[in-house]
């Protein structure tokens, strides 16, 4: 027994050894939450340290009352317990004490909540809305439409490349704001629950289909702030990141004349394209990226699918069938599936390389082509 005993101890005393010796090595040992930058992060973070605080205090008084108590009053020292039934005394102030700790509790959490609840005198309004699975930006006062989505490369996510630093929390176009600036948030939903949230904002708002939730920051200090999706909300759950880029003002306004710029751009290209005739060459080269991007999670990249949740699309009735309703199911979407409508995301040109690829890879070779004027015609 005592060899054995041993040995048990002795691989006890080596594991906290090592235990030890790792602590040098671990990258962050934080155990509190971050305290932001943004006043309501800051209120967050003050309100927590309070409670904890307070928690605190009560636990070392109670707990030190009960060893003394236990140590003092043990039957080896001859105590013996007291007989007696209630105390009035006794329950008063453990009523009474217990109110007035919730009481102070209660009055910074009140003001902390009214803060957030303040959506009033916002100087920029963004319109949130999720999708499975990436998020779309609209600068309502700006006229600035995009979306945003993740940029870690399916070779990093199978383990196929080394992880950089911002793995699965990186974005094409990450949303830019200026600080000292009191920024709201319109959040909705294209399709299931979702949630934004980017904790160094203290910001966490639930988009839910066909309401409309607010939100709102202040940030102070110039940086770029990374959150994703709390909300399980699919399959690609966990590769819906947040990137918010906090600028100085004239950062922010030359950003705001970039983005218009582009717009128009893309859009004069957009329609431009639209007006031309594709040959199959074409068509086909500019479909495949399309199709990686926006549809090889769900219908993989044999186009297979995952049935049942996601079904095939090779030798399927929606690539078998016409045209005119492969168009309007990318377009418009599925109802009661998890088929999302890509109109606000794809231009015509797009759309018909798109439907084009759909009905010639994986080896079907329908040669059937699709024209962005069809497209336009049904949008």
């Amino acid at each position: 027994m005592l060899p054995s005993a041993l040995s048990h101890c002795l691989r006890f005393l080596v594991s906290i050894f090592a235990l030890f010796l790792s602590f040098p090595t671990m990258a962050a040992w934080e155990l509190n939450m971050p305290k932001g930058v943004t006043p309501i992060s800051e209120t967050v973070y003050d309100l927590h340290m309070i409670i904890f605080y307070i928690c605190v205090v009560i636990a070392v008084i109670v707990f030190g009352v009960m060893l003394w108590s236990i140590f003092y009053h043990r039957k080896s020292r001859g105590y013996k317990p007291a007989n007696f039934h209630e105390s009035t005394l006794v329950e008063v102030i453990w009523t009474v004490i217990p109110l007035i700790i919730l009481i102070v509790m209660a009055i910074p959490a009140t003001e902390g909540v009214f803060a957030m609840y303040n959506y009033d005198d916002s100087e920029v309004d963004i319109k949130v809305t999720g999708y499975q699975w990436k998020w779309r930006y609209e600068y309502i006062n700006d006229d600035i439409d995009f979306f945003s989505t993740l940029t870690t490369t399916t070779e990093e996510i199978h383990n196929q490349q080394t992880k950089n630093k911002n793995y699965l929390l990186e974005v094409d176009n990450p949303i830019v704001v200026p600080i000292g600036k009191k920024i709201r948030f319109l959040l909705t939903s294209n399709d299931v629950i979702h949630s934004w949230w980017v904790p160094e904002l203290a910001v966490k708002k639930d988009a839910i289909p066909g309401f409309i939730n607010e939100s709102w920051t202040l940030v102070k200090e110039p940086g770029i702030y990374r959150g994703q999706c709390a909300e399980l909300c699919g399959k690609d759950h966990g590769f819906m990141p947040i990137v918010v880029e906090a600028v100085e003002q004239e950062q922010y306004d030359l950003w705001i004349q970039q983005k218009q710029e582009e717009t128009a751009l893309r859009l004069a290209q957009a329609a431009k394209e639209a007006a031309q005739t594709w040959d199959m060459d074409r068509l086909m080269a500019s479909g495949k990226p399309l199709y990686e991007k926006n549809c090889l999670a769900c219908h993989q990249a044999n186009g297979e699918g995952l049935p049942p949740v996601f079904p095939a699309l090779k030798n399927s009735p929606v690539i078998k069938g016409p045209i005119s309703e492969h168009i309007q199911i990318i377009l418009h979407g599925r109802s009661g599936t998890a088929m999302a409508a890509y109109a606000p995301q794809l231009s015509d040109s797009e759309v018909a390389a798109l439907v084009t690829y759909e009905r010639n890879a994986w080896g079907q070779n329908s040669n059937e082509t699709v024209q962005p004027s069809d497209v336009t015609k049904l949008r």
